[in-house]
């Protein structure tokens, strides 16, 4: 199998060779990167949750109680009374008929959209969509159009073009690697008048927004995936939707039937993750997270630094490592041909000084003419 170190080398010589780093500190403002501590603001933790001492406990309360692992997939023995409890509470906390929880978002978006439309069916796709959306694309084997970037004039072309026996239109609500925000009313105007079903990815929004519910619900998405892996501060997703949803996906979703389910411990820090950004500290913490983003200036907290160059902006992201702070280099094939970024994702645990430095940081490199601006081919 000499091709495998063939691939490797490959993506070597084109700055592209992927290898985790291993992180020795527990996750937060800061964090221990080959001995070396450094301001962490590379995290989707937005509101600083995966360390909070209510999840802590929650968490170890319930394994001493109830182990470890669910034990099998939720279809057999798996269907922890934790399992049950956490989605009725989401389903609530939305104000929606019903939710059903998968192990990951990858898992959600790869499980739901193949429930949602076949082959005769047709599905719209915003072209900076997700890897999870564009592969559950690819398995619902429906035809797939994708639209520009948020360009609703483009989708409505194309639902005019391209009939179906069902159409869904997906997005994502705020995007993962360039941190704006769909159009959301007019999709769903869009949609409803085509008579196609809107799907919204919620992901980076629920927490987070608003009153923690995110995007998607207020905007009257047919559906909505959110997920516990990020201002949650846990593990896992949850979709939102009709009671017919839900229990069409116990019965077809390939993702969700074929799966052991979410570890006890794991749904019970979800539980307390939820509590806490439904209550008043909740809300302090999504204010505090506001503060940074004016603090910082450069709009939201997810906050992509265009680089262009994918080796350029390795060494981007290793000059802020000797400088003390920790900002991911993102590469093709996460984001287009030409725009490798440093992606600054901020979180409400970041103390003054820590925006202060990373400021500066930014601020320095910056002026001297490390990023390009957004849309511009490195």
């Amino acid at each position: 199998m000499d091709f495998l170190d063939e691939e490797l080398e490959a993506l070597q010589s084109a700055g592209r060779r992927r290898e985790p780093r291993v992180i020795s500190q527990r996750q937060g403002a800061r964090v221990t990167v080959d001995g070396q501590t450094l301001i962490n603001v590379s995290s989707n933790d937005y509101l600083g949750l995966a360390t909070h001492p209510a999840l802590v406990a929650a968490a170890t309360a319930a394994m001493v109680e109830g182990g470890v692992g669910a034990g099998a997939s939720r279809l057999v023995t798996g269907n922890v009374a934790l399992a049950a409890a956490l989605e009725s509470e989401l389903a609530a906390f939305h104000g929606l008929p019903a939710a059903r929880l998968f192990n990951s978002g990858y898992a959600a978006n790869a499980g739901i959209i193949p429930v949602l439309v076949e082959k005769g069916d047709v599905v719209f796709s915003d072209e900076l969509n997700h890897a999870s959306i564009i592969d559950g694309c690819r398995l619902s084997r429906a035809m797939v159009q994708v639209y520009r970037h948020r360009d609703v004039g483009h989708l409505a072309e194309l639902l005019e073009r391209h009939g179906g026996r069902r159409r869904l239109v997906v997005t994502e609500s705020l995007f993962s690697m360039d941190g704006d925000l769909a159009p959301l009313a007019d999709l769903r105007a869009l949609s409803a008048a085509q008579g196609a079903m809107l799907m919204v990815d919620d992901a980076h929004a629920v927490g987070a927004i608003g009153d923690g519910r995110g995007l998607g619900t207020a905007a009257g998405a047919d559906l909505v995936v959110g997920t516990l892996g990020k201002a949650f501060g846990a593990a896992g997703a949850y979709v939102l939707g009709s009671r017919a949803l839900a229990d069409l996906l116990w019965n077809r979703a390939r993702s969700l039937v074929f799966s052991t389910g979410l570890a006890v411990p794991v749904l019970a820090a979800a539980r307390a993750a939820l509590a806490l950004i439904a209550s008043e500290e909740g809300a302090a913490r999504r204010a505090r997270l506001r503060q940074i983003e004016e603090r910082i200036g450069r709009g939201g907290y997810i906050i992509p630094l265009i680089v262009g160059d994918d080796r350029r902006a390795m060494e981007a992201m290793r000059w802020l490592q000797e400088a003390g702070v920790l900002i991911q280099a993102i590469r093709p094939p996460t984001v287009r041909e030409g725009t490798a970024r440093l992606r600054l994702s901020l979180t409400s645990g970041l103390t003054d000084p820590d925006v202060a430095v990373v400021s500066r940081l930014v601020r320095e490199m910056d002026d001297a003419g490390w990023f390009v601006p957004r849309g511009t081919p490195g």
